[in-house]
């Protein structure tokens, strides 16, 4: 497979069991390709091949959005998988189904999961996504300037998911080994400092948190941490339902944290092929600690006091409390 082309999509509904297979196709694939085959660069971000290619990125903003989507943004491993799985049930969940469309509704979404990957796959889906009934849920790991400008036009509504950088640069050097974005050899130390100068896939986490910052005043956008939703998981279900206006009763509450767990999520796994098994890692806070290095925690705080520190979004991260020991 050459750089430019990526995963494809025979059409926007395929069952769980066609994803997985075109999932595991593709893992094959990056397998027997070259390591400077496995990236490319657009914009002056790297870019996965087995999922991306430059075409959808070039044609992104021709995307339509709606003002009803619900928008979930995170830079890579700080846990979408998990909360991407806890807006579908908030929405089935919402009031506006009987328990059989409910049932329908959420394996639909189910269905569309992967297709509703803003920039996964070839820019020809975006006419299938226009097909796609409301509440269309759709994820990305795109900053805001790289982001379809009809999404702020139409006031869609996006909940950006944050998560500290000691267990991200964690959780991403073991996904990006696990997808083979690195070479075999390629040891943690090597890619903490990859990942402290932003030479990963998706670019830098600092200058991801620095560009949303800018939006943090913005009503129609709600900033959540990893870290707040594992602590206090009721909660923040209930934050994230009144924001996209979600009529969702405690009772259901309560049943989607149950069925939302990690633990619940890793056990399915195996429903998205041999990429589940990079998917679901441990999903814990303060993972890093068994990791990094004095020498790299002395590193890490440096770099997140020099650039995002004094921000309110750094400032919201709780730095001192996730990232200290």
């Amino acid at each position: 497979m050459k750089p430019t082309e990526s995963l494809s999509y025979p059409s926007v509904i395929m069952t769980q069991q066609q994803l997985s297979k075109i999932l595991d196709e593709r893992f094959e694939e990056n397998e027997k390709k070259a390591l400077s085959e496995r990236t490319f660069m657009y914009d002056g971000v790297l870019y996965p091949t087995m999922v991306c290619c430059p075409e959808i990125l070039k044609r992104i903003h021709t995307f339509r959005a709606r003002e009803d989507d619900i928008i979930l943004v995170s830079y890579p491993k700080a846990g979408s998988n998990w909360v991407q799985q806890i807006l579908m049930q908030l929405e089935v969940a919402s009031g506006k189904y009987e328990e059989d469309e409910q049932k329908q509704r959420l394996q639909k979404l189910l269905q569309l999961s992967r297709v509703c990957f803003l920039e996964f796959g070839q820019p020809e889906k975006f006419e299938g996504m226009e097909k796609l009934p409301s509440r269309r849920i759709i994820k990305t790991h795109l900053s805001p300037q790289k982001l379809p400008k009809s999404i702020f036009e139409q006031k869609a509504k996006i909940l950006v998911l944050l998560r500290n950088p000691k267990d991200t640069a964690i959780s991403f050097f073991h996904f990006s080994k696990g997808m083979k974005l690195l070479s075999d050899q390629e040891t943690w130390d090597e890619y903490f400092e990859a990942f402290i100068t932003g030479k990963v896939v998706y670019g830098s986490y600092f200058d991801y948190i620095i560009e949303w910052n800018k939006y943090l005043d913005d009503s129609n956008i709600f900033f959540i941490t990893y870290e707040e939703i594992k602590e206090n998981p009721a909660s923040s279900l209930k934050k994230i339902a009144k924001f996209f206006d979600l009529s969702v009763t405690e009772e259901k509450i309560e049943s989607i944290v149950k069925e939302t767990r990690f633990e619940s999520m890793k056990d399915n796994a195996g429903t998205f092929g041999k990429v589940g098994q990079v998917l679901f890692r441990k999903g814990i806070v303060g993972d890093w600690t068994s990791v990094f290095s004095e020498s790299q925690n002395e590193k890490m705080d440096k770099k997140f006091e020099e650039t995002v520190a004094k921000t309110k979004l750094g400032m919201k991260l709780k730095y001192e409390v996730y990232c200290k020991n």
